[in-house]
Formats: C-alpha cells, structure tokens, sequence
C-alpha cells in the first residue's frame, strides 16, 4: 500500500476503533519522544479530529532528544486545532523512585522504570479525560526483536503502526511532512544517560533486522533469532497456572 494511502487507512483505523468502543472515548492520550514513531503515531491521531492530547515527559532526558519532542509538539498545534500539548517533568518523581528503591539498584531495571513512570502518567492523563492511550510501536520492535519495555511503552490501548516496518514508518513521516530533524535523527528509546542509540543497543540497523525477519538466509537471520528470543516473552501470552478438573 502506498504511503499515501496507508496514512488514510491508519487513520479510519484509529477512528473506526474509538467509534466501535461501547462507551466512546473522548480523546487520545500519546507519549511524544521527539522520534519517527510517536511523531508519526501522534500526527496520525490528531489527523482523526478527535481530541489529542501529547505529552513530553522528560526524565534526565537528552537535550537534543527534548528539544525535538518539543518542537513536534508545537508543529502538531500549529497543524491541528484538536492538539493540546503538555510538558509534564518527572525528573523529581524519579529521582524520589530511585532514593527509595537505592536497595535494589539495577542499571536497566531503572531504564525500564523511566519508560513504566511515563506510561503510568499516559494513564492517569487518559482517565482524567475519558481517554485512550495510543501506542508508538513498529512491527520490529513489538513483533521483531521485542525492543520495548513490558508494562512500560508495550502498555498501550491500541496500537495504530503496530503492523508497519521501521522503514515504512520512515516513509509515513515524510508523508506526513513531519519535521526533517525528526526524520534524520537516529532512533533511540531514550532511557539512558549516555544517549546510547536503539542501534548501538540491539547490534544491527533496522533494515538489517527487517532483512533477517523476512529472510531466513540472511547473513544476520542468527543475530536477529538470537535478540528475538531473549525478548519472546514480551511477546507471548503471559503464563498462566492451569489448574486440572
């Protein structure tokens, strides 16, 4: 489908959805990064008319990284007259999370704390506005390598780009006009101090992962499986305690 027309699609997708809901949800909640998804994943929301509601909520974040979540904020107000953006600083919740939890000190565990406190914030904005939270997946990272933090950016109502490549979104964003800086900036998820890149994490670009997705003699089908399987219970129905008749 062209981008053109996967755009119209998405976005009667996310209409049809809230309208099919038997109580009707009044707006749409979604976390902006200052990244290609949840720019993408956001426009495509306010392209719905229905109430958006964007939230930057930094937490020790890169300058740069906030400073383009920013600037897609006022660039959806500018475009869509549905769009109210918000800043809401967790810096000093976290701090508070990390001061009392300094017992079980755990690097990665707090990167995931960071992506768990945002979603829970999405939550809390959404049931004070009869909302929905909208997801920012690719289909790499939710169904690929399962790059995504359980119960933390994973905990979505619906997810609108959940069946689109990391390449497609790319494509989506430039559809949509969305900011070049957006566009050209390498992904990151944003949970670290040093700004490490989704890259720089996983070992392999996100064409090399798409390659090795659809193509089992790929030079990196052995890396891709290998990531794929550490994560397979992010992705997987969570075990459940069958007890006999």
């Amino acid at each position: 489908m062209e981008p053109s027309k996967k755009v119209i699609f998405i976005k009667d997708w996310i209409l049809n959805y809230v309208n099919s809901m038997p109580v009707k949800a009044r707006s749409l909640v979604i976390g902006i990064s200052g990244g290609i998804d949840s720019s993408v994943s956001s426009t495509l929301s306010a392209m719905t008319g229905l109430r958006t509601i964007v939230l930057s909520m930094p937490i020790k974040q890169n300058g740069s990284q906030h400073d383009l979540s920013l600037r897609h904020q006022e660039w959806l107000k500018k475009n869509f007259k549905n769009v109210e953006g918000h800043t809401v600083e967790l810096d000093s919740l976290f701090k508070t999370f990390e001061s009392t939890l300094k017992d079980f000190s755990s690097e990665h565990g707090m990167a995931n704390s960071r992506a768990r406190l945002r979603m829970s914030t999405l939550y809390q904005v959404a049931a004070a506005n009869n909302g929905i939270v909208v997801g920012t997946g690719n289909k790499v990272e939710d169904f690929g390598v399962g790059f995504y933090t359980k119960y933390g950016d994973g905990g979505v109502d619906i997810s609108p780009i959940a069946d689109c490549n990391k390449t497609e979104v790319w494509e989506l964003g430039r559809e949509l006009k969305i900011l070049d800086d957006i566009i050209n900036a390498a992904p990151t998820d944003g949970l670290w101090d040093d700004g490490r890149t989704d890259e720089g994490q996983l070992g392999l670009s996100y064409k090399e992962i798409e390659e090795a997705m659809d193509n089992e003699n790929s030079k990196n089908r052995d890396k891709y499986i290998q990531i794929r399987k550490a994560n397979l219970h992010k992705m997987e129905p969570i075990p459940i305690c069958k007890i006999p008749n």
